[in-house]
Order: C-alpha cells, then structure tokens, then sequence
C-alpha cells in the first residue's frame, strides 16, 4: 500500500528527464532564476485567484441609520479597496519579472547595469536593483523626508 502511494506523489515517467534536458547546459544562476520564474508564475495565479474572490466579497456601500456604523464600513471599505490597490502593484511587479526573465534581462541591475547576486533575487524576486543602488536610493528618500 505505500509502494501505490509513493507512485502517486511521483513525476510521471520521463517528466524528471524532460527536466533534465531543459536545464542542461545551463549555469547555476541561470537554473535559480528558472526556479524563480516558477514562483513567480505561482505567485500571479495566487494573486489572481485572490483578486477575483475578494472581488466578489467587497463590501458594498450601504446607508446605516448608525453614523458610527456607516464610518466603520467606510473605513472597512477603503481598506480593502487599498489591499486590493497593493496587490494590483504586485501582480504588475511580478508580470514584468517574468517578462525581464523570459527576455534575459533579469538580474541586471536598472540604475547601474551591474548583476544583481541570485540571493537578493531569491529574496526579493521582484527587485529592479543591486543591494548598493537600492541602498543610495533609500538614503537619498530619507533625505528628502527630513
């Protein structure tokens, strides 16, 4: 009975040599951003899978009798349309990620042209710099906030 149950959890025959083929040749990085392409595309369907489901859930306007009431629902309201906005940003991030990596492009850094290290890929698939340029760029906001 568990011989049936460990067949079932495996990939169907050839699938692990169809694999094989396509990452052979390539470079460990390139093979990591493979990897990372893949969580990406997870990621988008997740994201749309949420965005429709909370599409159907958003609260509508309603009129309360209770002011308090009415502003906790608008409250509520602008939240979640907020969330719904963060994720919007997200979904975009990742789309052109997949993109940069379908074109060969990922990992370059945007402001300086230099490689971004696979870790900081892995951490942050999304990112458009190197750990310096993001680093000058965070610095320079601070400097403007103050």
């Amino acid at each position: 009975m568990t011989d049936k149950k460990s067949k079932a959890k495996r990939a169907p025959a050839g699938a692990t040599e169809k694999k094989k083929k396509k990452t052979k040749g390539l470079t460990e990085r390139q093979k990591r951003i493979l990897k990372i392409r893949d969580s990406l595309v997870k990621q988008k369907m997740q994201l749309l899978q949420e965005a429709g489901a909370a599409l159907n859930t958003l609260p509508d306007e309603s009129a309360f009798p209770d002011m308090s009431d009415q502003a906790t629902a608008e409250i509520d309201r602008n939240f979640m349309l907020r969330l719904r906005g963060r994720e919007q940003k997200l979904l975009k991030k990742v789309e052109l990620a997949i993109e940069r990596i379908d074109n060969n492009t990922y990992g370059i850094c945007e402001v300086c042209g230099s490689e971004i290290g696979i870790k900081r890929l892995e951490a942050r698939p999304v990112t458009t710099m190197c750990i310096e340029c993001k680093t000058e760029q965070e610095e320079e906001e601070k400097i403007l906030e103050s």
